[in-house]
């Protein structure tokens, strides 16, 4: 029988993560979506204790912390770098998909999460390590298994930002399986497990560092400090300001890249200015 976590300790939260992974094996064995985060160690570790069959993919978001990118390839060589490509083959970076869509993601257009980390894992069972502890709302909306069809209301979509997430998700529209077997691990408990398997971790967790991610990205209220620390990515940001203007047949909200950027990194959550710029974009 399947359980949720609630008062065990480490090594009971470890045999039934174990036992949730065992319990939904499929014959092609898991796709295990890696990141380089701490979560990410503890499931890859544990798909490989569970004994269960699977192959690792790291989505190269090219917004990531150059110490990920190293520490995914120095630590983990059976991880497959994976980039996402559009229809004719092209990869897909966030410094193109800005021009595109001719303005920069935001907390409600998070078009980078699904074209930069969600393409991939078509038709398999994949394996994250998404936890109700990174966020208090996913706390108040615990389930286990939510299958349902395209009218259901209860289906839960894959994106890793979102607060309701369950231990065994379906997505239609990416057409996949969520397993997320250490849902309702403590952040204590991931660190415990690793330090007592000795597992590696990503280094800017010893810079101060709590969660792993894109860099710049909007769900973080401090990414102008980030871009701070990372002035190589704050210019590729720059720059992709630069040819979204350039991409305006009409006049934009913004004069120049700097504005842009002052807008991301300060403005971009009052919603008349995102619907004055959709507005111009679709006329």
């Amino acid at each position: 029988m399947l359980k949720v976590n609630t008062l065990f300790g480490v090594e009971d939260k470890v045999e039934i993560a174990i036992e949730r992974l065992r319990t939904f094996e499929p014959e092609d064995g898991y796709y295990v979506a890696y990141s380089g985060g701490k979560d990410s160690d503890v499931v890859l570790d544990l798909v490989k204790r569970s004994g269960c069959k699977f192959d690792a993919h790291y989505n190269v978001s090219s917004v990531d912390a150059p110490e990920t990118v190293y520490y995914i390839r120095n630590q983990h060589p059976e991880v497959s770098f994976d980039f996402p490509r559009d229809r004719d083959g092209k990869v897909v970076t966030m410094w193109n998909l800005i021009p595109k869509h001719k303005i920069p993601p935001t907390r409600m257009m998070r078009y980078c999460c699904s074209d930069l980390k969600e393409v991939n894992g078509k038709g398999r069972l994949v394996v994250t390590g998404v936890r109700w502890a990174e966020s208090t709302n996913r706390k108040k909306n615990r389930g286990l298994v939510n299958i349902g069809n395209r009218k259901d209301r209860s289906v839960t979509l894959n994106n890793d930002n979102d607060d309701t997430r369950l231990m065994v998700e379906h997505c239609y529209r990416k057409q996949k399986t969520v397993l997320n077997p250490i849902i309702d691990w403590e952040d204590e408990d991931i660190w415990e497990y690793i330090h007592s398997n000795n597992l590696p971790y990503n280094p800017l967790y010893d810079k101060g560092y709590k969660r792993i991610g894109c860099i710049g990205c909007p769900m973080n209220g401090k990414r102008g400090a980030e871009l701070e620390k990372f002035p190589k990515i704050k210019e590729l940001y720059l720059r992709a300001f630069r040819k979204m203007l350039d991409a305006y047949e009409k006049e934009s909200i913004w004069k120049n890249e700097d504005e842009v950027y002052d807008w991301y990194i300060h403005g971009q959550d009052y919603p008349s200015k995102i619907q004055t710029r959709l507005e111009i974009s679709e006329e």
